[in-house]
C-alpha cells in the first residue's frame, strides 16, 4: 500500500487503539506517579512501578546503571540482535522541584514542594501503554520492526539523563527515536509538529568576579564590583547580540546577581549566574567561545578579575524530516486531517536533542488542553494539570508509527 494511501485510512483499519481498559488502567498509572513525583536520579520507585508492570506483560527490561531508568526492547529475544534497526520510543521519567498547587485535585502531588508539573508523568504513560500494546500486537505476529523503550531519568538535570542512557548503550541497534512532549496550549486529541528545530538550546553561565575592595568614599583606590557587575549584566547580552547573526537567536538572561553586604562598603566578590538560549545548533556550539570573550573585556574595562562557568546543558532538539512526516502519517491515520497542527519553536530546553545527535528521530508536541478551556496553563507551574485522553491518544500515535515505519533499510 502506498504511503500516500496509508495517510488516509482511518484509525480503526489499524490495529493497536487503546482500549477503554488499558486507557483506564493508565489513568491511574498516571495519577499514582502524580502522586508520588521524584527528582532526577531518584526515581527509584517510578522506575519499579514500569519495571513491575512491563514484566507482567511477558517483558524483560532493564534497569540502567545508575539504578533509575530503564530500558525494554519488544520482538527480540534477551541477547538477540535484530536483523533491521530498532525503532525507540523515549519517555522522561522525572519530576520538578516546586510545590503542587492544585488544591482541589484528589491525586495532587504527596511529596513536599515535588511536582510533576512538565507532564513527564504522561510521558511516561504513553510509552508504557504503546509497550503493552505493542507487546500483544508482536504476539499476534502483527508487529513489522522491533521497538525499544526507553524510560529516562533525571531529564530536568543538566546536561540532561540522556547522555548517561546514552553512555548505557540505550542507542545500539535504534535507527529513529520518537517522543512527545506536553502541549498546554493545544488541545488534546491533536498534536503539533514541526520539521527543524523544535526547541531551543540551553546553557548555564556563572560569572565570578573578583577585586580591591574599600571604603565607598574612595572608589577610586578601588575595583568597584558592584558596578563590574551591573555592566556585566547590562552590557554583555547587548555585546553578544552583536557578535552571532540575529538568526540564530542567542540569548543571555540573568537570574541571580549578588555582591556586598553593607552600604558603605565596595565588596570583594561579586557573581551573577543566568542562561544561555540559541535557536540555532552552529551558534550553540560558538556561544561558550563567544560568551568568555565578552565576559573578559567588559570586566577588564572595569578592572576586575572573572573567572567564567559555562556548564553544557542541551543543543536544540532538531526534527528530521521523515521522522516528522512519519508523526504526521501516523496521527492522521488514526484520528484525521485536522489533528495535526504546525508548532512553533520554544525557546524551552530537552535533552531529547541529545539523542538526535547520534540518530534520526522527533518530538511531537501532546495535546493536554481541555477542549474549550479558557484558563491559561503552562508548565513548570505548580497548578499545571493534564486532560487525561492525551494518554490515548499518545498511545494510539506510537502504536500507529511503529506499524507504519517501513524505513528498516
Amino acid at each position: 500500500m502506498s504511503r500516500e494511501t496509508e495517510a488516509d485510512l482511518p484509525g480503526d483499519v489499524l490495529p493497536g487503539v487503546l482500549s477503554e481498559t488499558l486507557h483506564a488502567e493508565l489513568v491511574a498509572f498516571r495519577r499514582d506517579l502524580h502522586m508520588h513525583p521524584e527528582l532526577g536520579n531518584q526515581e527509584f520507585r517510578t522506575t519499579a512501578a514500569i519495571k513491575e508492570r512491563l514484566e507482567r506483560a511477558g517483558l524483560r527490561p532493564r534497569v540502567l546503571a545508575t539504578g533509575t531508568g530503564l530500558v525494554c526492547d519488544i520482538g527480540l529475544a534477551e541477547g538477540e540482535r535484530s536483523a533491521v534497526p530498532l525503532l525507540a520510543l523515549r519517555a522522561d521519567i522525572d519530576a520538578l522541584p516546586i510545590p503542587d498547587t492544585k488544591s482541589d485535585c484528589p491525586y495532587r502531588s504527596t511529596v513536599p514542594d515535588r511536582a510533576h508539573a512538565c507532564g513527564h508523568d504522561v510521558h511516561t504513560s504513553v510509552v508504557l501503554g504503546a509497550g503493552l500494546v505493542l507487546a500483544d500486537l508482536h504476539a499476534k505476529g502483527l508487529l513489522p520492526r522491533p521497538v525499544r523503550l526507553l524510560f529516562q531519568p533525571a531529564e530536568e538535570v543538566l546536561p540532561g539523563g540522556a547522555l548517561v542512557a546514552i553512555g548505557d548503550g540505550v542507542l545500539d541497534g535504534v535507527g529513529r527515536i520518537l517522543a512527545v512532549h506536553c502541549d498546554p496550549r493545544v488541545d488534546a486529541g491533536r498534536v503539533g509538529l514541526r520539521h527543524g528545530a523544535i526547541t531551543s538550546a540551553c546553557d548555564l553561565l556563572q560569572v565570578a568576579l573578583a577585586g580591591p575592595g574599600g571604603h565607598t568614599a574612595r572608589p577610586h583606590l578601588t575595583t568597584d564590583l558592584v558596578t563590574a557587575v551591573a555592566r556585566v549584566a547590562t552590557d554583555v547580552p547587548a555585546v553578544v547580540a552583536r557578535r552571532v547573526d540575529t538568526r540564530g537567536g542567542l540569548a543571555v538572561t540573568w537570574g541571580r546577581i549578588e555582591s556586598g553586604h553593607a552600604p558603605n562598603v565596595i565588596p570583594q566578590h561579586a557573581e551573577l549566574s543566568g542562561t544561555v538560549r540559541c535557536l540555532d545548533l552552529d551558534a550553540w556550539r560558538d556561544a561558550p567561545d563567544i560568551l568568555h570573550a565578552a565576559v573578559d573585556e567588559v570586566a577588564t574595562l572595569h578592572r576586575a578579575k572573572s573567572e567564567i562557568t559555562y556548564v553544557r546543558g542541551v543543543p536544540p532538539v532538531v526534527n528530521d524530516r521523515e521522522s516528522t512526516e512519519l508523526l504526521r502519517r501516523s496521527m492522521v491515520a488514526r484520528r484525521g486531517l485536522d489533528s495535526v497542527e504546525s508548532t512553533e519553536q520554544s525557546l524551552g530546553g530537552e535533552d531529547f536533542s541529545w539523542y538526535l545527535e547520534h540518530v534520526s528521530g522527533a518530538m511531537a508536541r501532546l495535546g493536554v488542553r481541555r477542549p474549550g478551556e479558557r484558563t491559561v496553563r503552562d508548565l513548570h507551574q505548580g497548578d499545571f494539570d493534564a486532560d487525561e485522553y492525551a494518554i490515548k491518544v499518545g498511545v494510539e500515535l506510537f502504536t500507529a508509527a511503529a506499524l507504519l515505519d517501513d524505513d528498516v533499510s
